[in-house]
């Protein structure tokens, strides 16, 4: 599910809205090449990492994977039952905000272009798009290690991950 030229896309689990009004001064949206960072239920944690043109180092990756999205395994649930709805908005208003250019903003109210599609099973929109969905027991081993790495990467809702594991080693007293 990825927006048309011309279009962006907000992605929600309620199919009723009719006009979106900036909230906290913004509408949201994402465009083609951010869309599938938003497969997911709206609370549901996620770290995703991707090949990119100054990449050199693809441990993380699962062979032949050029992009992976990495959720706990508390999640799957979710992901499997979510009914999740595409919003077509017009790319007219939207600017992108940010360094990373990973969302798009609009400050006036925006009307979709057309009722919400049902996106349908998130598993098989990843499926489909070629990446890998890797399920942890906990997210930030490999958030950790992602940041550090030359892959392109991204994290939303990480707040709404457990806690970090306790990683101190035990001091040996004699």
């Amino acid at each position: 599910m990825r927006p048309s030229p011309g279009e962006v896309l907000h992605f929600s689990e309620d199919p009723t809205i009719t006009r979106f009004v900036p909230q906290e001064q913004y509408v949201w949206a994402v465009g083609f090449d951010r869309a599938q960072d938003y497969w997911f239920p709206r609370q549901c944690p996620r770290a995703m990492a991707w090949v990119t043109e100054g990449t050199t180092d693809r441990s993380l990756l699962s062979p032949g994977a050029d992009r992976v999205h990495v959720i706990e395994y508390g999640w799957l649930e979710a992901m499997q039952q979510i009914e999740l709805y595409a919003y077509r908005l017009p790319a007219e208003p939207f600017e992108p905000i940010g360094e990373a250019m990973h969302a798009m903003v609009a400050t006036e109210p925006v009307e979709p272009l057309e009722a919400p599609q049902p996106v349908g099973s998130l598993l098989r929109l990843h499926e489909e798009a070629g990446i890998e969905l890797r399920l942890v027991q906990n997210i930030w081993p490999w958030w950790h290690r992602v940041i550090e790495s030359d892959l392109g990467f991204s994290g939303i809702r990480l707040r709404n991950a457990k806690p970090a594991p306790h990683t101190e080693t035990p001091v040996s007293v004699s």
